[in-house]
């Protein structure tokens, strides 16, 4: 069985004694009222270390949302999978559309990175989704197909089978604009119909896809009723515990 997952994705946000509030406010919530789903938060590699210790992973796990395509060395600001995985963190975002935009992230490098991520036990959390010209175009499909064909399909069954995707329109990322729910769930039946191509039923019915895209406790519990949704990688709504615990409940 496939896993309901809501993730937060912090990005460039909170400094460390923020960060440690709210994930102290995260944990109170869930703690009082236990969440019907799985519950990622993905910070800033400074926080890593201090969360990982004030949480129980099975309820909350921790996660980083980046890593270096390289293992370890002379690469002056870079944080490897291992130094993730050393501070007690189990997942870790790749692909995310602002890396592949602003720091321009190749199918190649995010090839290097999944595969240092799982060789240090890390779940990645895999984004996929087209930009606005894209998908004006109706390019949407031949986008996601490239991006998992070009990092993700030169894995074996077992270790594609330890990723959870992401979908993520990026002309919805902190722009107030959603998919609509069938239109999020054209696109992960789409996705998961890849996957069976290439891995077999088995393999695509037990992949996790989130929706990423302005998800909010408003529109959650709509996406996520649709069958191919299972969860959300979460932005700016992870910034504040009631929001995320709202997102959270939407699984209820």
């Amino acid at each position: 069985m496939r896993k309901k997952i809501v993730a937060g994705n912090w990005k460039m946000n909170k400094n460390l004694q923020e960060g440690i509030e709210l994930v102290k406010e995260i944990k109170a919530l869930c703690d009082a009222d236990k969440p019907n789903c799985g519950v990622i938060v993905c910070t800033p590699f400074i926080h890593l270390a201090s969360v990982t210790p004030l949480v129980n992973q099975d309820i909350i796990g921790i996660g980083a949302e980046n890593c270096a395509d390289k293992e370890s060395g002379a690469y002056t600001g870079e944080v490897s999978a291992s130094m993730v995985a050393s501070t007690g963190a189990r997942y870790c975002i790749l692909g995310h559309s602002e890396r592949r935009a602003y720091y321009h992230e190749t199918a190649e490098i995010l090839k290097e990175k999944v595969q240092l991520a799982l060789a240090n036990n890390l779940i990645p959390i895999f984004c996929i989704g087209e930009v606005k010209e894209e998908r004006l175009a109706n390019q949407q499909n031949q986008v996601v197909k490239a991006q998992l064909e070009g990092s993700l399909f030169n894995l074996s069954a077992e270790d594609f089978g330890k990723i959870i995707l992401a979908y993520e329109p990026v002309w919805a990322i902190g722009t107030g604009l959603t998919a609509t729910p069938e239109q999020a769930e054209d696109i992960h039946a789409f996705i998961r119909s890849l996957v069976a191509d290439k891995y077999g039923k088995q393999v695509a019915d037990d992949c996790t896809i989130l929706y990423g895209g302005s998800c909010k406790p408003s529109n959650a519990k709509e996406l996520f009723a649709k069958p191919d949704v299972d969860g959300g990688l979460i932005g700016g709504a992870s910034l504040k515990a009631a929001d995320f615990k709202g997102i959270i409940d939407a699984w209820k």
